[in-house]
């Protein structure tokens, strides 16, 4: 086991490094952190942190799963006591992955979200501002082995409920696209 040597050897930036080593249960190629789960981490001492976490919907079956690595990679290094918060809002959606995240999915076969679901940009102007969300224009799903726009939607439910089970005309193959939320 690593350990932390004094409050500056453990900085919020290695906390976000480590956890960004740390693959989803279910698709093990991306981070909890490129997957956008990692909402916060707030170092409280050179041996104790706080990382909040966001499903990626209600009652996701993987968050016990993700919590224990969360708290084993971080104790790995040293880090004695990790303290997790579940923030439920606001709620996750897809925009919070990032790109290098969307790229590791379409490597794994699977068609990331490919438009924005929620406008943030209101966020801080008071009651004028806040959340709003994007109207959902027709989808053409890119197939991540071909390229093709030449897609059609088999199932709305794929290998997980965040996914949804599409095919191409073109190479014939199936494959999941993870649903923009």
């Amino acid at each position: 086991m690593n350990t932390v040597a004094g409050a500056a050897a453990l900085d919020a930036a290695q906390v976000w490094a480590w956890l960004g080593d740390v693959p989803d249960p279910e698709i093990p190629v991306i981070s909890v952190v490129d997957l956008g789960i990692v909402r916060a981490v707030d170092v409280v001492s050179s041996e104790e942190c706080i990382v909040t976490i966001t499903p990626t919907y209600s009652g996701c079956p993987a968050m016990q799963v993700i919590a224990d690595a969360v708290t084993d990679a971080l104790r790995s290094h040293g880090v004695a006591k990790v303290t997790l918060v579940n923030q439920l809002a606001p709620a996750w959606t897809t925009d919070w992955m990032s790109e290098e995240g969307k790229a590791k999915l379409k490597g794994y076969g699977i068609a990331p979200p490919q438009q924005q679901v929620i406008d943030i940009s209101g966020l801080g102007r008071g009651a004028a501002g806040g959340v709003k969300r994007q109207p959902m224009p027709k989808l053409d799903v890119i197939c991540p082995n071909c390229g093709s726009t030449h897609t059609q939607l088999t199932s709305q439910f794929g290998s997980t409920p965040c996914k949804a089970l599409y095919k191409c005309i073109d190479c014939r193959e199936p494959f999941d696209y993870f649903k923009c939320h």
